[in-house]
């Protein structure tokens, strides 16, 4: 078996998964998983799309067997600097105890300009089976 064998890739129904060809989450064998953009078209508002597109990543992370205590990194990209603050405080609502490395970064927009907030996670849990 080689070790892109071992690889699982984790998908979550979503439209674009098959027109875009990824995974919604990549679970490698060392426990490490990296979790896509996820979103939240629909929620308004910045604070709720952030909790509802962090919402997705867990759903991700659960299928792998973690947890958003397993949580190392976040990445959130932001298409107005005015939404830091309330994204923020999503993330410390989310992960006030975890306190992972984390990143906000402005972008000119997303697919669906009514997305104000995408977030990528990134887990790790050693000893995974």
């Amino acid at each position: 078996m080689s070790s892109s064998d071992a690889v699982r890739r984790i998908s979550s129904g979503g439209p674009y998964e098959d027109v875009i060809a990824y995974s919604r989450a990549v679970a490698l064998p060392n426990g490490l998983v990296l979790v896509s953009g996820c979103t939240a078209a629909g929620e308004s508002g910045p604070y709720d799309q952030a909790i509802t597109a962090f919402g997705v990543a867990f759903k991700a992370l659960a299928q792998a067997g973690l947890g958003p205590e397993h949580v190392v990194r976040t990445r959130m990209y932001l298409t107005h600097a005015r939404d830091v603050d309330e994204v923020g405080r999503a993330h410390k609502v989310l992960f006030d105890e975890v306190r992972p490395a984390a990143s906000m970064i402005i972008v000119s927009g997303f697919v669906d300009p009514s997305m104000v907030v995408e977030v990528e996670v990134e887990a790790y849990k050693g000893d995974v089976a």
